[in-house]
């Protein structure tokens, strides 16, 4: 036999918490002459497959705080029309939640509506209130107050739900870094749209700067993951940098991307933070070719193309004269390039270091096929698990960090003076990393993301507003 929940009072008003919203305080009129209970909400936005619709909208739990906003999102449970108490009947979105007073929690519906200007940004209609509880309209606050500092709290961070996110991935292509991301957030519960980097076209506008794509103009996005290519490393940083302008969390910022891209400008952020590097020099004059030479320590050396990828534009001149010839050909196609010291000790092999947010989560030894010293896999080059040192590790966070990269691939060549870093990518390739490592990666990215989107806690004021409890 089920013992029936304990008898309640409420007065007029109540304090309520959602946290399934991650709302843990708010102050709700009761209102019998309401069916429906209503949620002041803004920025409503349906998302999601059609079977599994969902909604997002914005929060202002504390009227007259417009500064202090929570993004929330929930399943859809119904849209129905709904006339407000001054006869104006609109169509709102309908959503399920848990509601908390108390110690009891129980399920409610909530229609999301704009109540901007109203003293109550929560209205508890009669569906809500269960048979156990008595309503006394002359009171207010028989149930236990709770205060508004919570949502100043570091608390309030940590036990943010899980809410389900909008994610962007910009990729051209449908490749298996691509696919996994799709499959993985979505496993999650979040929607996740593959959108072509080129098709996407900007409004640059100080008050209203937009994305648009296929003649639409993009919805808000709670993050933006950049798999842009290196053919497209311009306009896709420039899309990027629109994200980043209208305050889209994005993985990989547009100029970590763009410095990451340029090897001549990476060595040189490389260097500005006195991270290990072979022995780099640029030379535009053919005058300068001697010198050039003899900066990185002399033959055997290695040419590269400044904006070289998966190993192709990358020469290894064995003797001086050799790199001499390299390096006028090159000059004679008018290409920029730039010499580094060959490290030798290195025998055609490197290592991958997958940095996810501020940690090295996954690494991988890549060698070259035989008589190749390139150990890139798109060069026919093979992978296997690594343990890396303490050195190494801290090495790859200090360069995704001074690119300021979320997710960066580190490759790094094992030296007799250390470890030397050849390369940052600011889109690197999951495939190989995740079979090689058996690690998810796609959900150690997710999870940065996740924490990422979650609401920080709002700045306190330093004065108190009256009326209200702690404001």
């Amino acid at each position: 036999m089920t013992k029936p929940a304990p008898q309640l009072q409420f007065g007029w008003e109540e304090w309520v918490s959602l946290p399934d919203l991650g709302l843990p305080a708010m102050k709700a009129k009761v209102d019998t002459g309401a069916r429906t209970s209503a949620l002041h909400a803004t920025d409503i936005e349906s998302f999601g497959r059609s079977d599994s619709p969902q909604v997002r909208f914005m929060v202002h739990p504390i009227p007259g705080r417009e500064d202090l906003v929570i993004p929330c999102s929930a399943p859809i449970v119904d849209r129905r029309e709904v006339t407000s108490s001054n006869g104006e009947t609109e169509m709102r979105y309908v959503i399920g939640t848990t509601m908390s007073v108390g110690g009891q929690s129980w399920p409610i519906e909530l229609t999301l509506t704009d109540r901007r200007g109203m003293a109550s940004h929560m209205l508890l209609g009669r569906q809500a209130l269960l048979d156990h509880i008595t309503i006394i309209a002359t009171e207010r606050f028989f149930q236990p107050q709770l205060d508004y500092d919570v949502y100043h709290s570091k608390e309030m961070r940590e036990a943010a739900p899980k809410r389900a996110l909008r994610i962007a991935v910009l990729s051209r292509e449908d490749n298996y870094s691509t696919r996994r991301l799709v499959e993985e957030g979505q496993a999650r519960g979040h929607t996740v749209e593959v959108i072509d980097t080129t098709r996407c076209y900007i409004a640059i506008n100080a008050l209203m700067p937009e994305v648009h794509y296929d003649g639409k103009r993009l919805p808000r996005y709670d993050a933006v993951i950049p798999r842009v290519g290196a053919s497209i490393t311009s306009y896709g940083s420039a899309v990027v940098r629109q994200f980043e302008t209208i305050g889209t969390f994005c993985v990989n910022g547009s100029e970590g991307i763009t410095a990451s891209r340029d090897k001549l400008h990476a060595h040189q952020i490389l260097a500005r933070h006195k991270i290990g590097m072979p022995t780099t020099a640029f030379a535009a004059s053919p005058k300068d070719t001697g010198n050039l030479i003899g900066l990185v320590g002399g033959a055997p050396l290695i040419v590269k193309l400044l904006e070289s990828t998966q190993g192709k534009g990358v020469v290894l001149a064995e003797t001086k004269k050799a790199a001499e010839s390299v390096i006028s050909a090159f000059r004679g196609l008018k290409a920029n390039f730039l010499v580094q010291h060959f490290v030798k000790e290195a025998a055609g092999e490197d290592i991958r270091c997958m940095v996810i947010g501020s940690k090295v989560v996954a690494a991988m030894k890549r060698s070259g096929a035989e008589g190749d010293f390139r150990s890139n896999l798109h060069q026919g080059g093979s992978a296997s698990k690594v343990r890396i040192s303490k050195e190494e590790r801290e090495t790859a966070q200090r360069a995704a960090k001074a690119f300021g990269l979320n997710m960066a691939g580190v490759d790094l060549l094992r030296s007799e003076s250390g470890p030397k870093v050849l390369e940052v990518n600011s889109s690197p390739g999951l495939e190989g990393i995740e079979t090689i490592s058996g690690k998810n990666i796609a959900a150690l990215l997710y999870e940065e993301i996740e924490r990422r989107a979650r609401p920080s806690p709002a700045r306190r004021r330093k004065t108190a507003t009256p009326g209200g409890a702690g404001f």
